[in-house]
């Protein structure tokens, strides 16, 4: 598997590259890719999200210097900004034999294994895609103690031709105020928090990707092949430029 970190990049030219490669892993003229990246201050909206999960209005969003984008993966509303982890997968799972279910959890295990390397306790919630720390969302939290239920990784996904594109964002060290402008993953009063506010302490977003990277290739069975950013796409004039 190709992995690459290509640092903080738009949103809209990030998602034609991911095009471009899913159409050229359908043919097999490249191998199974791994982009890692932090986005420009954005909010998407997924296939089930509605203008009710946008709480602020264009023109405040406009004011932090964010955009909304309509997006084609599932979920509803999100947010992606410098300082989290966004991993996009362009691999065949039909070669895998690992059905839709089975990819999320792939990358939900992938997420808490790589949250344990930090101290933290990551965990699933029932019917409830990504991964969350604290308990279930809502419950009452302990005198002294956290918020329960806090969510700290969503996950969106598509699959076309057997390829997988979108994938999981995890909070490093994201400016969690931004949240406060839409409905997260549709659930109102959501508790979103970070890998940097759950140990007090700053944490480097690249070192975070490159940890899941490596423990997403062992739990595939895969070798890793890291290569540069612009081995992939020109981050100047973001033209893609994929070598095959």
């Amino acid at each position: 598997m190709r992995a690459s970190w290509l640092g903080r990049v738009p949103y809209r030219p990030t998602h034609e590259l991911q095009w471009s490669l899913i159409e050229r892993r359908k043919t097999d003229e490249i191998p199974n890719t791994l982009l890692l990246l932090e986005h420009d201050h954005v909010f998407t909206l997924g296939r089930r999200a509605d203008e009710t999960h946008l709480v602020a209005g264009e023109d405040v969003i406009e004011e932090y210097s964010a955009e909304i984008v309509e997006t084609d993966r599932g979920g509803e509303a999100t947010y992606h900004g410098p300082g989290q982890l966004v991993a996009y997968p362009i691999i065949s799972v039909r070669e895998l034999k690992l059905g839709p279910v089975a990819y999320v959890r792939l990358l939900e295990e992938t997420t808490i294994q790589m949250l344990a390397e930090y101290g933290i306790r990551g965990h699933r919630v029932v019917g409830k895609s990504g991964v969350w720390i604290g308990g279930e969302p809502g419950g009452r939290p302990k005198e002294g103690a956290n918020p329960t239920g806090r969510k700290i990784a969503a996950i969106g996904v598509r699959i076309s031709g057997g390829v997988t594109m979108h994938g999981i964002a995890l909070n490093v060290s994201t400016d969690l105020s931004y949240y406060s402008h839409i409905v997260p993953c549709g659930m109102p009063g959501l508790d979103m928090t970070s890998i940097s506010r759950e140990v007090v302490q700053p944490v480097d977003t690249e070192a975070v990707a490159r940890s899941w990277a490596e423990l997403f290739a062992d739990i595939l069975f895969f070798d890793i092949d890291w290569v540069s950013a612009s081995y992939l796409m020109d981050i100047q004039s973001m033209q893609v430029s994929v070598s095959v």
